[in-house]
């Protein structure tokens, strides 16, 4: 059985010819692997050295397939979507009539015009992945499109969330991010946790305000002096134009801030393994972001906002802690909230989050698909 990606994901070449790209997609499509045997990924290649998160494909059952790199904020950018949409569809037509199946991963740039041209054209079965905030309120043009035409499809839409509006077609799906083998470190790890002072925060995201970097900085710099002897250090992993600006104003918080920059799979888990909370306090789009899940794995409690499906996992004060007023103040509160509570109390919090956890895993995810989609 053969399977088809089309995606705006970014790859590298490396020096000794091998292709690298963003490494949770990649991981995913690896494990695909169980499923169909074959696999053609058409994303986008692009010049550079590849940042520490790109992965290489592990299976020869994976060929990757280099469509027109396209993408960014500028009218000579989105020009660019439209001039080179002729190349890209004739490599998705050829490819895709070939298959069994198709996944087009969206919201993206080259889903404006490939969603009503693969709805239209093509007669193989396929599904496609919306991986942003279904319940946007205010998306862009392009995605607001995209979000109205999947919504009008006959082939099955995968979506962050469970909505009592959603079409009989649009399943609710997680999106995978952890090995039973990372489930096993992680129940590992957790026995070893304890609330002694000072704990560690961490977040993992890109350094940038709408995901709320500035209001963790904000938030600790306005704690107590005896709360912040409570906490040890708050570690950020990511990077972003904001960063020096981000890096100035921690330096001045009277707490230790460790800006990481990009990092491989493996050293995040590192950071997770010495973090007793996670802090999310975004006002940007969002599905479910995968490293919620991946923090709670390692027994790193959620400080989140309140967007598009993550309040239907993290219950306040039962599986984390949800800020439903997105400033530093409410931020400062939930800090001081977590830094004093108990063991058990911190345990509790980390144990009923494990169900959730059990649901962002990739075999959890190939059942999934067997049941929705290859039915």
């Amino acid at each position: 059985m053969k399977l088809v990606i089309i995606s705006h994901t970014e790859h590298y070449q490396k020096s000794d010819g091998t292709i690298v790209g963003w490494g949770p997609t990649i991981t995913e499509i690896n494990h695909l692997t169980t499923i169909f045997d074959e696999i053609v990924h058409l994303g986008m290649l692009y010049s550079g050295e590849p940042p520490p998160s790109a992965l290489p494909y592990t299976s020869t059952k994976i060929k990757f397939v280099n469509i027109p790199a396209v993408g960014g904020a500028s009218l000579k950018h989105k020009l660019k979507i439209l001039t080179a949409a002729p190349k890209t569809m004739q490599l998705v037509g050829r490819y895709v009539n070939a298959s069994d199946y198709f996944q087009l991963r969206t919201p993206t740039g080259i889903g404006v015009y490939l969603i009503p041209y693969l709805t239209w054209f093509t007669r193989t079965p396929g599904w496609y992945k919306y991986a942003g905030n279904w319940k946007q309120s205010s998306a862009p043009l392009g995605y607001a499109f995209q979000r109205w035409f999947l919504k009008r499809q006959s082939r099955i839409v995968t979506i962050n969330g469970s909505w009592n509006d959603q079409p009989k077609h649009c399943e609710t799906f997680e999106n995978p991010c952890l090995t039973e083998a990372d489930l096993a470190l992680g129940k590992a790890i957790m026995t070893t946790k304890k609330m002694e002072h000072p704990i560690n925060l961490c977040y993992v995201g890109r350094l940038e305000t709408p995901k709320g970097v500035g209001r963790i900085i904000e938030a600790v710099t306005a704690l107590k002096p005896e709360d912040k002897a409570k906490l040890g250090t708050i570690h950020l992993v990511g990077d972003g134009v904001e960063r020096q600006d981000f890096e100035a104003q921690a330096a001045l918080s009277g707490v230790l801030f460790k800006f990481h920059g990009f990092l491989s799979r493996t050293s995040v888990f590192e950071v997770y393994k010495v973090c007793h909370g996670f802090l999310m306090p975004t006002t940007a789009s969002e599905g479910f972001p995968k490293v919620l899940a991946e923090a709670m794995n390692f027994g790193c409690v959620p400080m989140v906002s309140n967007i598009s499906s993550i309040g239907q996992y993290i219950k306040n004060e039962e599986t984390g802690y949800i800020l439903f007023d997105i400033n530093k103040d409410t931020l400062s509160s939930r800090i001081i909230d977590f830094a004093t509570l108990s063991t058990p109390d911190y345990l509790r919090l980390v144990y009923n989050g494990q169900a959730i956890v059990n649901r962002f895993t990739f075999a959890y995810y190939n059942k999934h698909i067997k049941h929705a989609i290859l039915n």
